[in-house]
């Protein structure tokens, strides 16, 4: 069983002609948090 549940790929298009990521801002802050969270070593050896 899977630990953690994987989500929706950010890039991937919404109903609208937009995706998601065009929807933040460059200077956003939550970019850095995204970045983190990516670099973060989530395998815990189970």
């Amino acid at each position: 069983m899977k630990r953690f549940i994987e989500g929706e790929s950010r890039t991937q298009s919404t109903l609208l002609p937009e995706c998601l990521d065009d929807y933040i801002a460059d200077t956003n802050p939550v970019r850095v948090v995204d970045v983190f969270v990516d670099e973060l070593n989530l395998d815990t050896g189970f």
